[in-house]
């Protein structure tokens, strides 16, 4: 059940793609229609009944925690980490680092979807064996440089990183006791390296199809997500 899950948010990332693009706003506070990311990114969360959340921020994105604890809703339990990581494999652990065992609904904040379809995602995730690390995978790649999956029967990871599988990784995991706890890992730079690692040490991994989730690291990307949002408000 989604609900029985501690959530995790990594927004600790500096922004500095959308930055060049005009942007002066911390990257969680960037607004897509009228909303920052991290509001709709714990707007997902409270979707798929998960209240209690770990947000990583780095030390330069203050206003972000500040946001939040002026908009949070009752409902939700929110920690914070305040550090500037140097890489995103370093947030995660951070992040999947804390908290009760069990596995973990983690998104990066710059994953812009519908709650909908992020619901969704989490409900199909919780289906998969426990012991499980599933991946939101999506045809909807504008990512300048995406980590490629390819599913194979029943939806299991058979490979990332080969860009004949035409998914690509879409920032939103549920990610197992095992990979949040794991200490043996060797000594890598990157968020992509550790999920290839798993996979290649006999972690269960799975994918699930979210078909629109647009990563915004720029401007194009806003506007993307804000086409979305607009035509999920008119179907409304």
């Amino acid at each position: 059940m989604a609900g029985a899950v501690r959530g995790g948010i990594i927004a600790a990332g500096e922004g500095s793609r959308l930055r060049r693009d005009g942007f002066t706003a911390p990257k969680p506070l960037v607004e897509v229609a009228g909303v920052p990311l991290i509001g709709a990114v714990l707007s997902n969360f409270e979707a798929a009944g998960v209240t209690s959340i770990t947000i990583i921020v780095n030390e330069e994105e203050r206003a972000c925690v500040e946001w939040v604890r002026a908009n949070n809703r009752a409902s939700l339990d929110i920690e914070f980490i305040v550090k500037t990581t140097a890489s995103s494999l370093e947030s995660f652990r951070e992040v999947t680092g804390r908290g009760p065992a069990g596995p973990m609904l983690v998104s990066t904040v710059d994953a812009w979807c519908a709650p909908e379809d992020f619901a969704r995602f989490a409900a199909e995730a919780a289906r998969r064996p426990e012991d499980a690390t599933v991946l939101a995978v999506t045809p909807l790649v504008a990512d300048e440089k995406p980590l490629w999956v390819t599913l194979g029967p029943e939806g299991r990871v058979r490979a990332i990183g080969d860009s004949r599988g035409g998914l690509a990784t879409a920032g939103v995991y549920r990610v197992s006791d095992r990979a949040r706890r794991i200490e043996s890992a060797p000594p890598l730079g990157r968020l992509r390296d550790y999920l290839g690692w798993l996979l290649g040490s006999d972690e269960p991994m799975y994918g699930e199809i979210i078909e629109t989730v647009v990563d915004v690291d720029r401007r194009e990307d806003v506007a993307s997500a804000e086409a979305l949002a607009g035509r999920r408000a008119g179907r409304a």
